[in-house]
């Protein structure tokens, strides 16, 4: 007797052949872990999907909560990454679970996402064809100090005018928010190169697009990111990106492009502040710089009614400094490496 096939649900054949894993890199985040896999677990159940939370040794209460939840569902994974890089975090989940899946979604710890986000994705990887999916990030929140950050990163003044932040519609792209990946395209040019602690996104694109691979930006959905609450902590946050830029212009060869080469600027004219004991005139480029920033943050506190304006100055004055100051301290670092080599002295 030939048993009859099971009904198929509207979802099994808007979904069909598009087996997923969401993977969360994770560190140190109990304050968000639990709401955000929460969040993922019904669509997770309506996708068929696995979620990967990679943890790199969390010591405030986050792998306590994983694996609460782990307990009481199969869907969720507890999976340790003992590099505790992010990079390091998606190749190992990859190299564990991508045979079984055509797709993963990164899910970053630290910001929030629309119910529908991975239905999004997948919808817009079938009709795209695209091999990684890319999201804009609008920045959010709470504390004053957050809110300015977020004030300053969704401004011109914080990102440039960068695609990712503006939320434009839909396009090819070189680059943008890490989002969705074909897990083929991801293994065919290696996966993330792990020794990026910063800016690896970005890398991978590189690596993406010179293999053919195309990286679509959707306008149909987005993530929301929440900054870094305090001063010092959003300066090592940028003092990071600078450095994976430098790092990755130099692996590749890739030229800046001008809203990434005005900030390189900022530290030499930050230094050369100290000439004013000298001449005066070796405070002008950094009082222009600092009165530019002065001055966005207070018109963006009278022409968007926004209280934390003139704090988002400053904040955008401690992004671009801190920028610029990684950038040449990788650069630097490199070309001391080089002429070492090059006089036959190993590094230290």
């Amino acid at each position: 007797m030939t048993m009859p096939e099971p009904l198929e649900k509207p979802h099994d054949r808007a979904m069909a052949g598009s087996r997923c894993m969401v993977v969360i890199p994770c560190l140190n985040e109990v304050d968000h872990i639990g709401d955000l896999l929460d969040q993922l677990l019904d669509p997770a159940e309506r996708l068929d999907m696995r979620i990967v939370v990679a943890d790199g040794g969390s010591t405030d209460g986050t792998r306590a909560t994983v694996r609460e939840i782990a307990a009481a569902t199969s869907r969720v994974i507890l999976l340790d990454n003992p590099r505790r890089l992010q990079s390091a975090a998606l190749n190992l989940a990859v190299a564990e679970f991508g045979h079984q899946v055509e797709y993963l979604i990164r899910i970053d710890a630290h910001g929030g996402y629309p119910d529908d986000y991975c239905e999004r994705l997948l919808q817009e990887a079938r009709e795209t064809g695209a091999d990684s999916v890319v999201v804009s990030m609008e920045t959010v929140g709470f504390r004053p100090f957050q809110k300015a950050a977020a004030a300053a990163q969704n401004s011109r003044l914080g990102n440039g005018g960068s695609p990712h932040r503006e939320g434009i519609p839909g396009h090819w792209t070189d680059h943008g928010h890490h989002a969705l990946m074909r897990v083929s395209a991801f293994r065919a040019v290696g996966g993330y190169d792990e020794s990026f602690s910063h800016n690896e996104d970005a890398e991978l694109d590189h690596r993406l697009a010179a293999a053919g691979y195309r990286i679509w930006m959707t306008d149909k959905t987005f993530m929301t990111y929440y900054p870094r609450t305090t001063p010092a902590a959003l300066f090592r946050q940028y003092l990071g990106y600078g450095r994976g830029r430098a790092r990755n212009a130099m692996k590749h060869g890739t030229p800046l492009k001008p809203r990434q080469a005005l900030p390189l600027l900022v530290a030499p004219a930050v230094a050369g502040a100290v000439l004013a004991v000298v001449s005066a005139t070796a405070l002008l480029p950094v009082s222009l710089w600092a009165g530019a920033c002065l001055g966005y943050g207070a018109w963006m506190a009278v022409r968007e009614r926004n209280p934390h304006g003139p704090l988002a100055g400053i904040s955008a004055m401690i992004m671009h400094l801190a920028w610029s100051t990684g950038f040449w301290l990788e650069y630097l670092r490199a070309w001391r490496q080089q002429r070492l080599k090059q006089r036959g002295v190993p590094a230290s």
